[in-house]
């Protein structure tokens, strides 16, 4: 293999292509990065000088400039968020500040969060080895505070430790839930750090930011109470991504300032994004062409490549689609390159953490060419000089998008990043619009922590761990709220606040990672060990009766759902086929909302009630072709949510071409496609929304679409496709047009969760449909 440079990922790419058959063109577009230089500042003068040793004895000659900005409006006591590139140094920007002032005051603390246990446990065994390093802080004793921390370790963390490495769980269920015995680490916080916060989106999102202003309400507190501080200073740690400053802000509900110049060294990348062909003997639903998956081509692409020498990671969707990538790179391994089958593996979560931590050593050392994996080595793994990276499927948001094609080139040699298209409508759109991917994010984290449904619980914990104030309820935006928890016995108003009822103690009701309405959990018939849990108001279509589960790879079918119970039980088994609930959805307009009249178009974001009714699931083989189609009896559930509105006049849809025999199909189409490219705008998957459309829709009669927040109250998805309708459905308009099939196909206007089983359809309807609203848009704009 060529010693890697700036040609280095076109070569390695040439051998990629060479593994295709003649009659296959997948490449849809190559793009070459240039290196990018350091740009380094000395040390600034505040810093303890043996903490500069400490950091100077890792290799760390002086810091990159974005390093220095950050930590230098830390040092002031600004908060700051550090939105920058994998591999990028972000670390070195609060341990220099957390450390300096930890040697300064003897009383000082710091808090570390992060959204996996994985990341927490790098970045703590970072610091343990800093601290160790630095005379005068030994008394530090970084120290672990999660849901595998023994009672002992946790009691340390709270009396002795001055910097504790959590996650939001913990900080919602344990340290504020018994403030008074952190009072003394409450009062001497002086920084926060919010690691990978490009992470706390949707629901999930808006409950951490309600943890984060109810912990920085409490530290404040304290602080008032015996020192002079008002509380830490946030240093949020990020991707790349769109406005890093305003979600940063929206998550504590104060003001950010963003650093986003990265001064970090990049090698040269070449950049391919890549189009599986057609499949020629194989229909899916409807007749509709199927193309070869992502991950059996991601699995030929990732032998190809450590056939030719190179060392790589393949990222793939799911922990079952890793084991098949590694099993397929193997067999085609052993045809071409013996001798190299067994240096393939696949990584996942689920696996025992000694494990995980020997196939990261293999991996480092050389002893393993190439890993499949989920996003479980996204973050917090530090493996360097890697040659390349497949995606098989782009990873729902730009930012992770980047974060796993960093894992490439990161000591500075030159490296390759191949992205291949799934079946799915977003992956068609990027991959012949590089330009949405590559040049610059588009898309912004979107939480909307004043969702009632988000916004009552955590009030409800806040209240209960110290009364509210008339001024912090106003502050969050929740008067209504307040006066419900008022109405339901809950809270009790008095002149000075809001206090809670005896005997109340919300927290432990309060899931923070997003289930809504309760969890349902799925348990092995027989041995009745716990596989998981589904939250119920995702039950009815994931774990409904015959569907298929897979858990840590393996299969398991379905026996059983009880709603009332909450449990369902499963058998483990592999049909050899997967599952697709079919469902039917009704919905109708509960307010007046926020509308707009365009003329014949009417755009709106309204709150919206869906009613929803699993009938049944299609079984399906896994080249995509269709078994059959099995009918349930399911029970009707009713969410209550928020939806992008938009109605068009019939008159208005046969100018445009489409006569009346044809709206529902391309409304349909439409609906389905603009769905699959909500993520290109907000930061979404696929899964958090759901959609409806119906030629004599629920407002005047009018042809209508429909997209909601598949939570109730909303998540504010649809909020974020509402402020950008014209982006996001003009970017529909092109994904449509850039798919090759005739008449419509999963890559375009088909979808996996369709209730009516994809029928009727009408691709080229689908496009006058949006090319409509869109020009209507655009005329009142002019």
């Amino acid at each position: 293999m060529a010693e890697p440079g700036s040609d280095f990922g076109r070569e390695l790419l040439a051998c990629a292509v060479d593994g295709t058959a003649a009659d296959e063109h997948p490449l849809r577009h190559v793009a070459d990065l240039p290196p990018r230089r350091a740009r380094t500042q000395p040390w600034p003068h505040w810093a303890d000088p043996d903490v500069v040793r400490a950091l100077r004895d890792r290799g760390v000659e002086s810091p990159w400039s974005h390093q220095l900005a950050a930590a230098e409006l830390a040092r002031d006591g600004r908060h700051v968020v550090l939105s920058t590139g994998t591999a990028s140094g972000k670390s070195l920007a609060y341990q220099l500040p957390i450390l300096t002032r930890l040697a300064e005051n003897p009383r000082s603390r710091a808090l570390y969060l992060s959204p996996t246990k994985a990341l927490g446990h790098d970045q703590l065994r970072s610091a343990a080895s800093l601290t160790a390093a630095v005379p005068g802080l030994a008394d530090v004793a970084p120290t672990p505070y999660d849901g595998d921390s023994p009672t002992e370790v946790r009691r340390f963390a709270r009396e002795r430790s001055r910097w504790i490495f959590s996650n939001p769980d913990m900080i919602h269920l344990s340290m504020l839930r018994n403030h008074a015995r952190w009072a003394v680490f409450l009062r001497n916080l002086d920084y926060l750090v919010v690691d990978e916060c490009h992470y706390y989106r949707g629901v999930f999102g808006s409950n951490v930011a309600m943890v984060l202003r109810r912990l920085l309400r409490l530290s404040a507190r304290y602080s008032a109470a015996g020192a002079d501080s008002s509380g830490p200073t946030v240093i949020f740690a990020s991707a790349t991504t769109a406005q890093p400053a305003t979600t940063a802000s929206e998550l504590i509900g104060q003001t950010v300032v963003e650093v986003t110049d990265d001064g970090s060294p990049q090698g040269a990348r070449t950049v391919a994004l890549w189009e599986p062909a057609l499949i020629d003997d194989v229909l899916g639903e409807n007749g509709a062409p199927v193309r070869r998956s992502a991950g059996a081509e991601a699995a030929r692409v990732m032998a190809d490549l450590i056939a030719e020498g190179a060392r790589m990671l393949t990222f793939v969707r799911s922990r079952r689609g890793a084991e098949l990538t590694a099993l397929g790179a193997r067999a085609r391994l052993a045809e071409t390159a013996p001798d190299l089958a067994d240096q393939v593996a696949s990584y996942r979560a689920g696996y025992l953490a000694e494990d995980r931590r020997g196939l990261e050593r293999a991996l480092a050392d050389g002893e393993l060419r190439g890993v499949a994996t989920t996003n479980a080595l996204e973050l917090g793994v530090d493996i360097a000089g890697l040659d390349a990276v497949v995606l098989a499927g782009f990873p729902g948001t730009v930012a992770s998008f980047w974060q796993q094609a960093g894992r490439a080139g990161r000591r500075g040699q030159g490296a390759l990043v191949v992205m291949i298209a799934r079946d799915d409508p977003l992956d068609t759109y990027l991959v012949h619009h590089p330009a949405a991917l590559l040049d610059k994010p588009i898309e912004r984290v979107v939480i909307d922590p004043e969702n009632p449904y988000v916004l009552g619980p955590q009030l409800l914990c806040a209240a209960t761990e110290l009364p509210l104030t008339d001024s912090e309820v106003r502050m969050w935006n929740a008067e209504a709220v307040a006066e419900s928890l008022v109405d339901d016995g809950l809270l009790r108003r008095r002149p000075s606040g809001y206090f809670p009822t005896p005997g109340v103690d919300p927290h432990p009701a309060v899931d923070i990672r997003g289930s809504i309405g309760g969890q349902i959990a799925i348990l092995e018939a027989g041995t009745g060990r716990m596989l998981g849990s589904a939250g119920a108001g995702q039950a009815a279509a994931s774990v409904h009766p015959g569907a298929v589960y897979l858990h840590q790879g393996e299969s398991y079918v379905v026996d059983s759902l009880d709603f009332e119970d909450g449990v369902a039980f499963v058998h483990a088994e592999d049909p050899g086929y997967t599952t697709f609930a079919r469902e039917l959805t009704d919905i109708g307009v509960t307010g007046q909302g926020e509308r707009a009249d365009h003329g014949a178009v009417t755009v709106g974001l309204v709150p919206v009630s869906v009613s929803n009714t699993v009938t049944g699931y299609l079984r399906r083989r896994r080249n995509g072709e269709v078994v059959d189609f099995v009918e349930l009896e399911m029970p009707t559930r009713t969410l209550e949510t928020m939806a992008v509105m938009c109605t068009v006049t019939p008159e208005a849809l046969q100018r445009s071409g489409i006569d009346l025999l044809r709206i529902p199909g391309s409304l349909h189409a439409a609906e389905h496609a603009a769905i699959g490219l909500l993520p290109l705008v907000a930061s979404c998957d696929r899964g958090d929304i759901g959609g409806v459309s119906t030629a004599v829709g629920p407002v005047d009669g009018l042809p209508s679409i429909f997209v909601y927040d598949g939570h109730p109250g909303g998540a504010g998805f649809a909020a974020r496709g509402f402020r950008t309708l014209t982006t996001w459905w003009a970017a529909t308009a092109a994904a449509i047009e850039a798919c090759e099939c005739p008449t419509g196909c999963p890559s375009c206007v088909q979808s996996p969760k369709c209730g009516n089983g994809n029928d009727p359809l009408d691709k080229a309807g689908a496009i006058r449909v949006l090319r409509l609203v869109i020009g209507s848009l655009d005329a009142e704009v002019g």
